[in-house]
């Protein structure tokens, strides 16, 4: 099997790795570890663009299209997550709610453990009972920057303090 074209990007915290097709983005996770940039293939230039301008704080929402591969409970969770607006948050209950099966929390949970496309479709963007940052695959440090850098807890610090 042919490999996908690959792109590199140095981010605030830790360099990412995406893939595609030509009908979208297949993957975006975060490294533990250090590459070389080597030049990004013209199908993920805008991706690469766009992510870019998200994490220098110039962008707030996403224009790309995606290649997602899952289960239909896992593409009918992301499509939820997509609509979780910038800076905001809300809980794994509340995304269960949003799907129609308030009671499939932890399944919901498990779908978002899966996104293959992190950022993209922010699923940083949900918390844990009582605000509680909690489950991130890129790990709660990544988690907590994203949200920060969302300015998603200042409106809650209102309340909460």
């Amino acid at each position: 099997m042919k490999s996908l074209p690959r792109a590199f990007l140095r981010t605030p915290i830790g360099f990412i790795e995406i893939t595609g097709t030509a009908k979208g983005l297949k993957s975006l996770y975060f490294l533990d570890f250090k590459v070389k940039v080597p030049r990004v293939p013209h199908e993920l230039k805008d991706a690469v663009d766009q992510l870019h301008e998200y994490f220098i704080g110039e962008r707030k929402n996403f224009s790309l299209d995606l290649d997602l591969e899952g289960s239909a409970f896992q593409l009918k969770v992301w499509s939820e997550l997509i609509k979780i607006p910038y800076g905001s948050t809300i809980s794994y209950h509340e995304l269960a709610r949003r799907i129609g099966n308030p009671s499939a929390f932890r399944a919901v949970g498990g779908a978002n453990a899966t996104n293959p496309v992190s950022v993209i479709i922010p699923c940083h963007r949900v918390l844990g009972t009582n605000g509680r940052l909690v489950g991130y695959a890129g790990g709660l440090k990544r988690k907590k920057w994203l949200l920060e850098h969302e300015h998603a807890f200042a409106q809650r610090d209102l309340f909460y303090r």
